[in-house]
């Protein structure tokens, strides 16, 4: 006979990327997804001897993450990004404004959460994680965003969806239609960019990180779009244009020997974690950017400058000189 506890951890642990993957959807930090994931798994191992198989474990436990999820979205605001905000600048020497550590920020998610080294697990967790999308989703109540990932991103089926939710599959339509016209409202957020391969991608990525942490502002303009927008929460502020993006990056950022940086992934995006060299000769953990791509051009960095991110990376807090 197996264990009840062993037969739970066969049964669902192969679906935790993807559920921490929907619990990032739904709430845009990767810190409380990771939470909420283990209320998940918490609350369907208390309720195991009950669960009798009429749905898909996959099923029931999206139906209780999602539940999961909509109890804490009771308590919590939406999580923006500076350009959800207002405007940008088109002049790299305006005033920066201060750190705005009051608004909780939408967070970087690493793609090596989202499944591992599990092909298939990468491809179920990646799916509709995109900064662009996971930002938008943030202007859809609630309920809405539960609709439209299990449907649109998840595809769960009207019916099963409104079993999910304690609801009817009028009702599900209804908000699915209102949730499609509020993103469609926001502004673009296509997963499928038109982006280079994979060998073009890793190539971008090494020379971007070596021309920023030689702070060589040349090569860095080579690999900027003419549209090419950058934010950087919690700091408001936030430009578009070449212009304005590699006049503020030469004049206030780009030193020599002050950023070191770590090729990795998040949001299924070019991604680098960020350090910044103090006093003391170390480099101390300071953020993680991720580069959007057109074609063979950067068209947005986003610059989480937040060093309580790095430790989702797998990285350590500091680095020797």
């Amino acid at each position: 006979m197996i264990a009840p506890d062993t037969e739970f951890a066969a049964l669902a642990e192969p679906f935790r990327p993807e559920l921490l993957a929907h619990c990032y959807r739904m709430l845009g930090s990767i810190h409380d997804a990771e939470d909420l994931v283990q209320e998940t798994y918490l609350r369907a191992w208390r309720a195991f001897d009950r669960f009798q198989g009429r749905s898909s474990v996959r099923r029931w436990l999206y139906a209780i993450a999602t539940r999961v999820c909509l109890t804490a979205l009771e308590t919590r605001s939406r999580r923006p990004l500076p350009s959800g905000l207002g405007a940008p600048s088109d002049d790299h020497r305006v005033a920066v404004a201060p750190r705005e550590p009051s608004v909780a920020w939408l967070q970087p998610a690493p793609d090596a959460l989202l499944g591992g080294d599990d092909p298939a697990a990468i491809a179920a967790g990646r799916t509709g994680v995109r900064l662009a999308f996971i930002a938008a989703l943030q202007f859809l109540s609630a309920r809405q965003r539960a609709v439209l990932t299990l449907r649109d991103v998840l595809g769960f089926k009207a019916a099963e969806v409104a079993e999910m939710l304690d609801t009817t599959t009028a009702a599900v339509d209804s908000a699915l239609r209102r949730a499609r016209a509020r993103l469609t409202e926001a502004g673009p957020v296509e997963d499928d960019l038109a982006e280079p391969d994979d060998m073009t991608r890793r190539i971008l990525l090494d020379t971007y990180v070596d021309a920023f942490t030689r702070a060589d502002p040349d090569a860095l303009i080579d690999l900027l779009r003419a549209d090419v927008e950058m934010e950087m929460p919690p700091i408001p502020t936030w430009f578009t244009g070449q212009r304005a993006v590699a006049g503020f990056l030469t004049g206030r950022i780009l030193r020599r020997d002050l950023w070191r940086m770590v090729p990795t992934r998040a949001n299924g995006q070019l991604a680098a974690v960020v350090y910044q060299r103090t006093g003391d000769s170390r480099y101390e953990a300071y953020g993680v950017q991720v580069l959007t791509l057109i074609g063979t051009g950067i068209a947005r960095i986003t610059s989480f400058n937040d060093p309580s991110l790095v430790p989702t990376f797998g990285l350590t807090p500091a680095l020797s000189a």
